[in-house]
């Protein structure tokens, strides 16, 4: 794992550090937000951290920023694309844009936040964020069944110019779930906004170092994947307590990685397994203590992703098929 990571250490561990010290910016920005009057919670479909009665510039601030900034990404990924178009071990002057144009969206989020408060949730379910983060994860593991497998380290039977075509357009996606869940939310500093902005700013930085050694390294990749797991849980555990439904999420998403991301860093076989086998007890004995009638929702969420991936599969393919048949 050293000698994999050596040469991007450095550039990935000041981007780490980067996305703690603007999660400690959501902190401070948050200080001044407590006395925001919202309306109650409504449950799990109602989004608590929205205007009771928005303006047009609560509502323009918000979606004037969101759209800056996805068309400024989305036209740098277009440059590197048509531009760059090689991979390097440092940083090309693409790179510096973007990360240069990610920090002052972050900061003009900042402002817009304590000023206006409102993000994009206003007019947007929140199951339309949820779901863009999801939509991403399957995304990857569509694009990497080639390389790691997606059963096992056994490839599904995925067309070949399907998995190209998402590994070629995988920048606007995963520019557009990052940015879209980004301005969704206002800079609350409550534990779940903290975690989760932490989370996107990786995702940001991660979208930065398109065409560079840095943005493909195995482990990072794989970090950023596992991310989920994390967040998924912790917020879990703050909105439930110790006996709500974290567990779906831990093991659902850690079932994930056992199933396919595991394959894909070169480990051997034998650690592989004692890996699968510590999180395979590990489930087994929170379950001893929740009830093993509940265990099936460790299968819930690796069944909804791998369904997923068919379904993109296939929303893909039907469409690249058609094209070949019209050019005959």
């Amino acid at each position: 794992m050293l000698n994999v990571l050596r040469g991007h250490s450095r550039l990935l561990l000041w981007g780490v550090a980067g996305s703690f010290v603007l999660t400690g910016l959501v902190w401070l920005v948050g200080q001044g937000l407590h006395g925001t009057v919202l309306l109650p919670d409504r449950g799990a479909s109602w989004y608590y951290w929205k205007l009771p009665e928005p303006t047009f510039w609560t509502r323009a601030s918000a979606w004037a920023g969101y759209a800056a900034h996805q068309l400024v990404s989305w036209g740098l990924i277009y440059y590197a694309q048509t531009r760059v178009r090689r991979y390097t071990t440092g940083l090309h002057r693409v790179n510096v844009l973007a990360l240069a144009a990610n920090g002052g969206f972050i900061a003009l989020h900042a402002v817009q936040t304590r000023v206006f408060y409102d993000g994009i949730a206003q007019d947007v379910s929140i199951f339309s964020s949820q779901g863009s983060v999801v939509l991403l994860l399957v995304a990857v593991l569509l694009m990497e069944n080639k390389r790691r497998g997606l059963f096992f380290g056994r490839q599904a039977p995925i067309a070949a110019d399907v998995v190209a075509f998402v590994r070629r357009y995988h920048g606007y996606l995963f520019s557009w779930a990052a940015i879209y869940t980004f301005w969704y939310h206002p800079m609350e500093s409550t534990s779940g906004h903290l975690i989760g902005f932490f989370y996107m700013f990786l995702l940001l930085f991660q979208s930065s170092l398109m065409f560079t050694t840095a943005h493909t390294n195995r482990w990072w990749t794989l970090g950023l994947e596992l991310m989920v797991a994390l967040h998924g849980t912790l917020v879990a555990v703050m909105n439930s307590g110790p006996n709500g439904i974290w567990p779906m999420f831990l093991f659902g998403f850690v079932g994930v990685f056992v199933i396919t991301q595991l394959h894909g860093v070169g480990l051997s076989r034998t650690s592989r397994w004692w890996v699968a086998g510590a999180i395979g007890v590990a489930a087994l004995g929170v379950y001893a203590w929740r009830g093993y009638d509940r265990i099936d929702e460790v299968v819930r969420i690796p069944a909804i992703e791998y369904l997923l991936v068919a379904v993109l599969a296939l929303m893909i393919w039907a469409p690249l098929r058609l094209v070949r048949a019209t050019r005959r």
